[in-house]
């Protein structure tokens, strides 16, 4: 029985470069359906990518991941291949890519820039740092080693995009792609994939700091969402720590002369107390909820593995 693969391709203003895009992906994987998701171009890379042999769709609600949102329901395929449609990525890695998802090695395949052209190719310092500041948050706080966490370049096994919740709106997606198959156990392989920067007369549509503080944002929502007992743990430290900085010392003064001149600094010691208590609380309700929403979740898995 053939596999099917799908080559997702979300483009906004692309008309520079959909059509060879199209075509060296038609070119690697022949057999493979190529799919441009048109997401309000007004370049007509829609009718470029129609005549390069693709089959065009469109998004209206603008982000990139409104546009895998509406991806991943409406299709289906053995092995899905994302790239973007600028031709930063070249072709030569997709077969490798694929055959890791259809074999079964793998769930997500990374193709990792960091560790091949990355920081040459990229005339965009800021977007060099942001990488590296993202890439050693998410490590840190999920206790991973993936090595290129918003790689555009990525191959998902069907259980992976049928049981993936898209929340994110815009560029923000790779991060929450990331996490998503860290916190639910899938197998991630990572493979160094050559980068080149756009071509010239092509534009980046990602902004440094509006979309970099997006993902920033993510990783805080997602921490909460994902590790709650981390979240508010923090929180209940540190107003620990402020009820026992003002407490102590009034605790002490009391035991010595059987006096409380500073009401205050008590109150204060008490509520921070509470609001310690009440965040501790919180992180393990929530802990134990989510511990359960992965029980569930391995059983949607179980049940999409059956078709």
């Amino acid at each position: 029985m053939n596999k099917k693969i799908a080559v997702l391709i979300p483009c906004y203003n692309e008309s520079k470069t959909v059509e060879k895009v199209v075509k060296d992906y038609r070119q690697a994987l022949p057999e493979a359906d190529i799919y441009v998701y048109d997401n309000n171009s007004i370049d007509g890379t829609d009718e470029i990518a129609r005549s390069a042999g693709a089959i065009v769709r469109y998004e209206y609600k603008q982000g990139k991941g409104n546009v895998i949102r509406t991806m991943f329901r409406e299709i289906d395929a053995d092995c899905y291949l994302m790239i973007d449609g600028d031709d930063t990525y070249p072709a030569e890695n997709a077969r490798e890519m694929c055959n890791l998802i259809l074999e079964g090695k793998a769930d997500m395949v990374v193709g990792d820039r960091l560790s091949s052209t990355y920081f040459q190719e990229n005339k965009r310092p800021f977007h060099n740092f942001g990488n590296r500041i993202v890439r050693w948050l998410i490590n840190e706080l999920f206790k991973t080693n993936v090595k290129d966490i918003m790689t555009g370049y990525r191959a998902f096994s069907y259980n992976f995009v049928k049981g993936f919740p898209v929340l994110s709106k815009g560029f923000e997606i790779e991060t929450e792609m990331t996490i998503h198959a860290v916190d639910k156990n899938f197998r991630i392989v990572e493979i160094p994939v050559s980068y080149r920067d756009r071509p010239e007369g092509s534009v980046s549509k990602l902004n440094t700091f509006k979309d970099g503080f997006k993902v920033l944002k993510t990783i805080g929502s997602l921490v909460r969402e994902y590790k709650p007992m981390l979240f508010f743990g923090m929180f209940a430290i540190i107003f620990l720590a402020l009820s026992l900085l003002l407490g102590v010392p009034v605790i002490f003064e009391y035991a010595k002369t059987g006096l409380v001149p500073r009401f205050p600094s008590l109150i204060a010691a008490g509520i921070f107390l509470i609001m310690a208590l009440l965040f501790w609380s919180c992180g393990m309700i929530l802990h134990v909820i989510i511990k359960k929403h992965k029980q569930l979740y391995e059983l949607t898995l179980n049940l999409l593995s059956r078709k």
